[in-house]
């Protein structure tokens, strides 16, 4: 039986490391025969290089977001997927960034230098991203393109501080993409994944201890595993999800319903 990503080409930006949703996204991408080009920031470029070595077909590219010479590379990216794959079927958003400072101390305190790049590189890109495979996507009769995002973008996590505020920012692009290019027959949606220790994660103040908490309160008392967030990634960019544009799909164990700790699990 084929794969439901089967003949399908996409993208995923931004590659970094073996652990994260990035890479679970990958290999459920490869379970159901996608073929697979991969952006990644230059200081992560042997991590990737040994990730993509085992991927048959696999292709490389850097992908600065944020960057002046951002517009430049996402150029050469859908260049060389349309030369090497002869189209581009979906794509998939993983890059999220604040400066540290950005991290510490009170919200209030956010410096407006610290705030665009959070912005800008958390949310922007995605449009920068979604834009640059438009052309790809109408030479296909449409596409699928899905953007990580987070719950801290709906309600307030303390320590997640202007991260929230970028993630809120992206849940708003996609809905704006979605129905703007809907009649294109591309969808646009945002996945909304529970916690994953990562490193970049682990510079969220108080972290581990979120990731604990998540665990021990949402309704299926466990967090998810990157392979979960690569399976209903699958689902978003298959024809299983041809219908569904503009949502925000919660993987989370469920965590996202609830209003308070549940009875018992205090401290």
């Amino acid at each position: 039986m084929p794969g439901l990503l089967e003949g399908k080409v996409g993208i995923i930006a931004n590659l970094s490391e073996r652990h994260g949703y990035p890479w679970g996204i990958a290999q459920a991408c490869l379970r159901e025969g996608a073929r697979l080009a991969f952006g990644y920031q230059e200081r992560f470029a042997r991590h990737v290089e040994e990730l993509a070595a085992d991927v048959p077909g696999a292709l490389r590219f850097p992908l600065e977001f944020g960057s002046d010479g951002q517009d430049d590379q996402l150029t050469a990216a859908m260049d060389l997927v349309r030369r090497e794959c002869g189209g581009l079927d979906f794509v998939v958003h993983t890059a999220a960034f604040a400066p540290p400072a950005a991290m510490m101390g009170r919200f209030t305190d956010t410096e407006r230098a610290h705030f665009q790049t959070a912005l800008d590189v958390s949310a922007y890109s995605f449009l920068a991203l979604v834009r640059a495979a438009e052309p790809l996507f109408k030479e296909r009769g449409g596409g699928s393109a899905v953007a990580l995002t987070y719950y801290g973008g709906e309600k307030v996590v303390l320590g997640y501080k202007v991260m929230g505020i970028a993630k809120a920012a992206l849940d708003s692009v996609g809905r704006y993409l979605a129905a703007e290019l809907g009649p294109e027959k591309i969808r646009v949606n945002l996945l909304s994944l529970g916690p994953q220790r990562t490193v970049a994660a682990r510079g969220i103040p108080g972290f581990m201890d979120l990731l604990r908490k998540a665990g021990e309160t949402a309704p299926l008392r466990t967090n998810i595993e990157p392979i979960d967030g690569g399976n209903a990634a699958v689902f978003l960019c298959s024809d299983l999800g041809r219908f569904v544009t503009g949502e925000i799909l919660h993987v989370d164990s469920g965590y996202n319903v609830l209003g308070m700790w549940a009875p018992g699990t205090e401290g």
